[in-house]
């Protein structure tokens, strides 16, 4: 059986809430030196970015020293950097904590917030910001919400506790509720539960239903309707990705705001916070896997579309 490596603990803390970047060098390659690799590796960073990391020693090995511009090559060794941070535009609302404990956090996001850092988003996101106001650099995320949606997410508090939580999305052993405005159509049968197979392709802005076993299944239900809008309550049996915008779009009703489906939508500008997507994650609902505790939290946060609610 082959040993799995150990991974140091990394020598650099957090900046703004965000994890040093670790690299591990591969097994083989045409490299000299461990800049030569990076060189490569990071070419989309731009000329001279990383000499200028190593001028700085910005690039630690496990000991925390700095790793010089001319340190050969060592197949399997872990290197830490900080990357550098795009610019972001805050987005200007509040994170709601919703519960608190030693174990976990649970917020209520508002849109336009992703989860974790990815691409450009990275200190303008959940995590990394709770990190900075609670004050807990060892918050992790125990499942992802999109950027556009608004509501109920995970973190937990201690990182060898993590996996526990994530087995609970991964298993299906945690109830999740959402709410979305959409286009009321008298004619469509609700509820139903719709099953498809749907498929996301790496670099495609959308994931497309497919022939095959069904890999999504969502509960769609009716909670009301007045002047041609309708306000739905959704519940997936499963995680694909853009699970539920890509249900109702199939039942004819998308979502409000939504700017990948039925077409994808021209970018707005950064800032630009005036159309969130109308669907919110509404509850969650587990029995913790540390504590025992049987837990249901519900986000008290209203969609746009929808006043009054």
């Amino acid at each position: 059986m082959r040993r799995r490596t150990r991974i140091p603990p990394a020598p650099l803390p957090q900046r703004h809430g965000v994890d040093p970047v670790r690299v591990r060098l591969p097994a083989d390659g045409p490299w000299a030196t461990v800049r030569d690799h990076l060189v490569e590796r990071l070419s989309g960073a731009g000329p001279g970015v990383v000499d200028g990391m190593f001028q700085a020693g910005g690039i630690v090995g496990a000991d925390g020293a700095a790793v010089a511009v001319d340190t050969p090559y060592e197949p399997g060794m872990f290197v830490w950097f900080h990357r550098q941070l795009p610019e972001e535009v805050p987005v200007p609302f509040p994170l709601r904590i919703v519960h608190r404990d030693e174990h976990i956090v649970v917020v209520d996001k508002p849109h336009f917030l992703a989860t974790t850092p990815r691409g450009s988003h990275v200190t303008e996101t959940a995590l990394a910001r709770l990190r900075r106001e609670l004050g807990v650099p060892t918050l992790g995320a125990a499942h992802r919400l999109d950027r556009l949606t608004a509501g109920l997410v995970l973190f937990t508090v201690r990182p060898e506790e993590r996996g526990a939580y994530q087995t609970l999305f991964r298993d299906r052993l945690i109830r999740k509720e959402y709410e979305a405005i959409a286009p009321y159509d008298p004619s469509l049968v609700l509820p139903r539960t719709v099953r498809s197979r749907i498929v996301k392709e790496r670099g495609s802005l959308t994931a497309v239903e497919v022939e095959g076993e069904p890999n999504a299944v969502s509960r769609i239900e009716l909670l009301e309707h007045r002047a041609g809008l309708a306000r739905y309550r959704l519940v997936p049996g499963t995680g694909q990705t853009h699970q539920l915008r890509v249900h109702m779009t199939a039942l004819g009703v998308p979502i409000l705001g939504d700017p990948l489906y039925p077409v994808v939508a021209a970018p707005v500008p950064p800032g630009d916070f005036r159309s969130p997507l109308q669907l919110l994650a509404r509850e969650l609902e587990f029995t913790d896997p540390v504590t025992g505790v049987a837990h249901r939290f519900r986000s008290t946060r209203t969609l746009a579309a929808w006043p009054g609610q």
